[in-house]
């Protein structure tokens, strides 16, 4: 079956960096878009970055030229660089795939961005 565990969340300052990982199982992953999202109580889920099977990228606005998505598909794992942190960060992130009309969803990893 589809598993996707994240990893690597935690406490970071204000213009700190953290590096989340996700691993993924039960797919072929290097066939696969891969996507990460976060949410914050209360507020709709938000698609942060996505990496085709290409490695084409794309990244919402909040994000872009702060964050890097990155895969190894020998280790079938997508990365999720993130620098230069802010406190509207703060936010569970979710590792994501959607294989065929199923989503899937990792047990997510807790960022929170505070001084």
């Amino acid at each position: 079956q589809v598993q996707l565990v994240e990893s690597g969340g935690g406490l970071a300052q204000p213009g700190g960096s953290l590096r989340l990982s996700c691993a993924a199982s039960g797919f072929t992953f290097s066939r696969t878009a891969m996507i990460w999202v976060r949410q914050v109580p209360g507020k709709e889920l938000e698609r942060v970055a996505s990496i085709t099977k290409g490695r084409t990228t794309i990244y919402t606005d909040s994000t872009k030229g702060r964050f890097a998505i990155s895969r190894d598909n020998a280790q079938n794992t997508v990365y999720l660089q993130m620098n230069s942190l802010k406190p509207e960060d703060t936010a569970t992130y979710y590792c994501h795939v959607l294989i065929s009309t199923t989503h899937y969803w990792g047990q997510g990893t807790q960022v929170l961005v505070s001084s």
